[in-house]
């Protein structure tokens, strides 16, 4: 009878303490973007886009983010941050990552994935919020697409709002030094405050 009860204790706290486990490893899973025009937080999909998530993660972790801005919106389409300060420098970045897009997950409403120039495996920092579903965006055989690697649990809301920005065309320093154009750029800046784990 002892033996028994000692087993169900054990059972009961390993229990415990794989559920503590699991909920933090969950909560790893989620990072917050504190902007300036309120709270969205992203739940990260790992096991879909491994490269593309581990990549956003050391970003988020050495505070790159903090203090960027949302350069690119257009309304009813997608809001994009992740490279800009507030006074139009684009900020250095790490190696440029390969494209998951292949990874089976849509260009659906509220979730995110990696900007990139032209070429497929061109993403570095910058990614995009799909702010309706653009399924135009996903792989297909011939098209390489844009990796989706995680989705908006909280925040869509704020999401709507900074797609209803006033935009205009503003002067930006890329990070060759080159002084570019860029059209649909919030007149008021939409800072990521901070971006962390939550």
């Amino acid at each position: 009878m002892l033996r028994k009860r000692l087993i169900n204790a054990a059972a009961v706290a390993l229990l415990t303490f794989l559920s503590t486990a699991l909920s933090a490893s969950e909560k790893d899973l989620i990072v917050r973007l504190d902007t300036s025009a309120g709270i969205i937080d992203i739940k990260l999909f790992p096991e879909k886009a491994p490269e593309t998530v581990e990549n956003f993660l050391a970003y988020v972790d050495s505070g790159f983010y903090d203090g960027t801005i949302f350069h690119r919106v257009i309304n009813n389409f997608m809001i994009q941050g992740g490279g800009f300060t507030t006074d139009g420098i684009q900020k250095e970045t790490r190696e440029t990552i390969k494209n998951e897009s292949i990874n089976k997950l849509h260009n659906i409403r509220g979730t995110v994935a990696m900007a990139r120039l032209e070429g497929p495996d061109t993403a570095s920092s910058q990614f995009f919020i799909n702010q309706r579903s653009n399924l135009k965006l996903d792989w297909s055989p011939g098209q390489p697409g844009y990796a989706v690697f995680g989705e908006v649990i909280r925040g869509m809301g704020v999401v709507d709002f900074i797609a209803t920005a006033e935009t205009g065309t503003k002067q930006f320093q890329t990070s060759t030094g080159i002084i570019k154009s860029f059209r649909d750029v919030p007149i008021d800046a939409v800072i990521v405050k901070s971006a962390k784990r939550h």
